[in-house]
């Protein structure tokens, strides 16, 4: 009841498809909407591709609908090796490790190497599941300013004059989940070479995106070498499921032994690791994905803030249009759903009270007839706003919502 007040009770909807147009439908209606979709990280529109589908199709035939055991006892599959082998060619380290999700991916990690008397350093708007992984491991937490290297200096440089004698490790992502705004990962390793911290980076929304391969924002810097582990997710843009740590191969034997999230989890199924492997290879050779991504999110950025919207942060393809509180942003979700486009709205605790925000994410696979659909909706429901005399309420210092 206290989350109705607050216009903060969620409500699940249900879609009967993954690709850029679907029918949605929720849990008050009998018939469903046919509505384009702008919340999904689908990014690269392969989550309904006939090579990811044939594949999981074969292997499914070939090995069943399950592994039936979790890894270190009968569930690792000959997939599973091809999987983490392909992986590592791909990102460039000694080897990887696939987890079931990247929640279970962070929270094993962090939570196995890190314990008591190290220090890890973690940015404020890092994912739940990182904040997670520092509260279930038994280090200090040092939390640095989003995606400020001057603090993350001086935490550092406290941490030494301290004697800290255990590990640091400096936790961030690349591409913030939320406000879509890019870590300063060139700043940031040069600082963990500099206080001999080790540097782990969550690429969840940079793998299959950026970089001339899609090996994610390390790849585009070309700073592999300097980071000692990166995480990344094949649920979203590679159109699959599951995720994996690349590392040496040490760091892998070591998660195999001690990241309870790995041991005790039944493996993920034969379909999934044959679709994830076919979305590598589709990523590799038909790089004009990307380039119709970041065509797309040009055209909506352009077009939106040219009708008056403020975007939190530009510069990705998460592109987070702010609203202000949770009732303003809610019904703004629902009359654009009325206007035939989906986009979900952001609330509290996700994001801080009075940020609100509608978190825009285009496909590639959306034509240009969807994102002119698209904008009109916008231009039609920012009118109707402004007709109500509706303003976005004035943002809290706490985030990283950069002056209009």
């Amino acid at each position: 009841a206290s989350l109705r007040r607050r216009h903060l009770l969620r409500k699940l909807r249900w879609a009967d498809r993954v690709g850029p147009r679907i029918r949605l439908r929720g849990p008050d209606e009998r018939y469903g909407h046919n509505v384009l979709l702008f919340c999904s990280n689908n990014y690269l529109g392969l989550a309904d591709h006939p090579e990811l589908i044939a594949a999981a199709r074969r292997a499914t035939e070939e090995f069943g609908c399950s592994a039936s055991a979790s890894r270190l006892i009968s569930g690792s599959l000959e997939l599973h090796r091809q999987l983490e082998e392909t992986l590592a060619a791909w990102m460039g380290t000694e080897s990887a490790l696939v987890f079931n999700s990247g929640y279970q991916a962070n929270v094993g990690l962090i939570s196995a190497l890190a314990k008591e008397g190290d220090v890890i350093f973690s940015d404020r708007l890092n994912h739940a599941s990182l904040i997670d992984g520092c509260r279930l491991a038994r280090a200090e937490v040092r939390v640095f300013r989003h995606a400020d290297a001057g603090h993350l200096r001086t935490l550092l440089a406290e941490s030494n004059t301290k004697g800290a004698k255990g590990k640091r490790i400096i936790l961030t992502e690349s591409i913030f989940s939320v406000d879509g705004d890019r870590a300063p990962l060139g700043e940031i390793a040069s600082l963990a070479r500099e206080f001999d911290a080790g540097l782990i980076v969550d690429e969840a929304h940079g793998i299959g995106v950026l970089g001339a391969k899609g090996t994610g924002l390390v790849g585009e810097l070309g700073i592999e070498k300097q980071v000692d582990i990166r995480m990344g997710t094949l649920g979203k843009a590679l159109g699959s499921f599951g995720a994996f740590v690349a590392a040496r191969r040490e760091v892998t034997d070591y998660l195999i032994n001690r990241a309870r999230s790995f041991i005790y989890s039944t493996a993920l199924p034969p379909a999934t690791l044959a679709a994830s492997l076919a979305a590598i290879e589709v990523i590799q050779k038909e790089p004009e994905r990307r380039k119709a991504l970041w065509e797309n999110v040009q055209v909506l950025s352009d077009g939106l803030k040219k009708q008056g919207w403020r975007l939190v942060s530009e510069g990705s393809h998460i592109m987070p249009v702010l609203v202000g509180e949770a009732g303003e942003t809610m019904a703004v979700t629902e009359e654009l759903l009325a206007c035939g486009i989906f986009v979900q709205g952001l609330r509290p605790p996700t994001v801080p009270e009075g940020t609100c925000r509608l978190r825009l994410t285009p496909m590639a696979t959306h034509t240009a007839g969807d994102l002119t659909e698209a904008l009109a909706a916008f231009g039609k429901v920012l009118e109707l706003r402004k007709k109500q005399n509706w303003t976005v309420h004035p943002t809290s210092a706490s985030t990283s919502i950069p002056p209009s």
